[in-house]
């Protein structure tokens, strides 16, 4: 019988305690970063909702800010088109992708070209394809109006980006064609990991293509669907240049989402304790709407068995 006190218990130990230290290394920088990219200009934030920080200094104010902003009907119109804006946008890209990786994923000639030819709107920086899109919308010389009056569909110049509902719109088409790239690739990725068992059993059923897809495809990729949504759903929440590059927030706030707001609140008029206080809201309604979403995705994974 071994005693406490031997060399082998203690090497053991020191062993033991050598491997948490190199794994406290490995995560150290991770966690460093974290700390000051995440952290702590989140509880700066915090703390500046408490406050009437302006250009001129601050003082503590306690919830005065937060009473003002729930106190704003405004406040509400911003959040109901900012959901609005992302449940629009989310869910055409989530069609519109999974259509394109449907295509993608068919075994047709130059499908390398197709999967390379639908990259471009992802990686092309977003101000350089916002500024084609503005081209577009012009109306004066813009194609689109231009093709519009050809066609007889207009009398004269449109300026799409001129009115509350067609500048929304607009905005709404770019963001989504900024977008659908990426949804379009993670849902070729997870198709392309359906059993092709599957499908040539149904196929020698007689089961036809939208059957197929219908009932093989779609229950095998939900997971990812439903991961994809959530993804994208907080990116369009948080999304800030398209909308600004092309409408700056108008015309007559029908394009203001809460980022667009929380900027020119902190940013535009100098209020950096309201801004603060409206980007503590959009962390809250993302987390809550996180968790809302994980909750169903759970249900998903559950339903489909996957773990």
């Amino acid at each position: 019988m071994s005693d406490a006190s031997s060399p082998a218990p203690v090497i053991a130990r020191r062993k033991g305690l050598s491997e948490a230290w190199f794994a406290w290394a490995l995560i150290g920088p991770a966690l460093v970063f974290i700390g000051i990219i995440v952290a702590w200009p989140l509880l700066e934030t915090i703390r500046l909702s408490f406050t009437d920080a302006s250009m001129g200094g601050e003082n503590y104010v306690g919830l005065a800010n937060y009473e003002k902003m729930l106190a704003s009907a405004k406040f509400y119109d911003i959040v109901g088109r900012t959901f609005f804006w992302m449940f629009l946008s989310v869910g055409l890209k989530l069609v519109m992708g999974l259509i394109g990786a449907t295509l993608l994923n068919a075994a047709v000639p130059g499908r390398a070209l197709f999967r390379m030819l639908i990259m471009p709107p992802w990686v092309i920086p977003i101000a350089i394809g916002c500024f084609g899109w503005l081209w577009l919308y012009n109306g004066q010389f813009g194609f689109l109006s231009g093709m519009a009056q050809r066609f007889g569909l207009i009398d004269g110049p449109f300026e799409f980006l001129a009115y509350k509902n067609s500048g929304f719109y607009s905005a709404v088409v770019t963001d989504v064609w900024v977008g659908t790239p990426m949804v379009s690739l993670f849902f070729l990725a997870a198709m392309q990991g359906v059993n092709r068992d599957l499908y040539e059993a149904a196929w020698v059923d007689g089961a036809s293509r939208w059957y197929r897809f219908r009932r093989i495809t779609v229950p095998q990729i939900m997971p990812t669907i439903v991961s994809m949504a959530l993804l994208s759903a907080i990116w369009t929440f948080n999304s800030f240049d398209i909308i600004y590059i092309l409408t700056n927030g108008g015309p007559r706030g029908g394009t203001t989402t809460m980022i667009i707001d929380t900027y020119k609140t902190a940013i535009g008029n100098f209020k950096f304790g309201e801004g603060a206080t409206r980007a503590v809201a959009i962390v809250v309604l993302l987390g809550l709407f996180s968790l809302a979403y994980l909750a169903i995705l759970n249900r998903v994974k559950r339903h489909y068995g996957v773990k």
